[in-house]
């Protein structure tokens, strides 16, 4: 069975609001709350250690179980980033030889998805496997004054979601060897270290709560499968 590396460290800036991210409510719940059910429903996975935010630790652990009665729960603290926080969550996964890791701050993400994300790494026996949806705007790079450089092949561009699936030496290889600020996900530094990283499609509506805008289409969407 694998472990999940639940990423809810997030200060939540964006959303201005005056509790950190993962317990901005959202269709009646805090946001952490959405992942961990869907977690403790997915057949593969029978723990989940969370990055919590700093004075927010005990908190998460009184709640967390509660949410989550078939997972062995174990809740440490975030990091300085992304990436430091989910290396902290590694290290309290001792033993652990598969890891999902999830951003608490996407609610809309389902038990299948995460399954399915184990089992196709599993069945690739690559290092990692990430969830991604398809590109469906044109994309075009640009350089630092606007001007356009070049239009994108959107064919086989992907947007990347979580959960994203390791196996666990890889990703403390790669956690431990990369430049942690200057990273965008997980994946990439294991593909730094010459990971095999494979897509996962998945579908849009697994979408990061950033902005007030994301939460109400979030609240949304989570009210339709209540």
């Amino acid at each position: 069975m694998a472990t999940a590396l639940l990423a809810a460290a997030g200060a939540g800036g964006r959303l201005g609001a005056a509790a950190p991210k993962a317990f901005v409510e959202v269709a009646g719940r805090p946001l952490y709350v959405w992942s961990l059910l869907a977690l403790d429903l997915a057949a593969t996975v029978d723990r989940v250690v969370i990055a919590a935010p700093a004075e927010w630790e005990q908190r998460l652990a009184e709640t967390a179980s509660a949410i989550a009665p078939s997972l062995a729960v174990t809740v440490t603290s975030g990091g300085s980033s992304r990436s430091h926080s989910v290396g902290n969550a590694l290290e309290a996964a001792e033993g652990s030889d598969e890891v999902v890791v999830h951003d608490a701050a996407r609610p809309l993400v389902t038990p299948e998805l995460i399954d399915r994300c184990v089992e196709q790494r599993r069945k690739w026996g690559c290092e990692g496997a990430v969830a991604a949806a398809r590109a469906v705007d044109t994309i075009k790079e640009a350089d630092a004054g606007g001007r356009v450089i070049a239009t994108l092949e959107r064919s086989g561009l992907w947007a990347v979601q979580t959960p994203q699936v390791f196996a666990a030496a890889a990703l403390r290889a790669a956690l431990e060897q990369g430049d942690l600020s200057r990273s965008y996900d997980d994946a990439q530094l294991v593909e730094a270290l010459g990971g095999d990283v494979r897509i996962v499609e998945a579908p849009r509506d697994n979408f990061k709560v950033t902005t007030q805008h994301d939460l109400r289409v979030a609240e949304l969407l989570l009210q339709e499968r209540m």
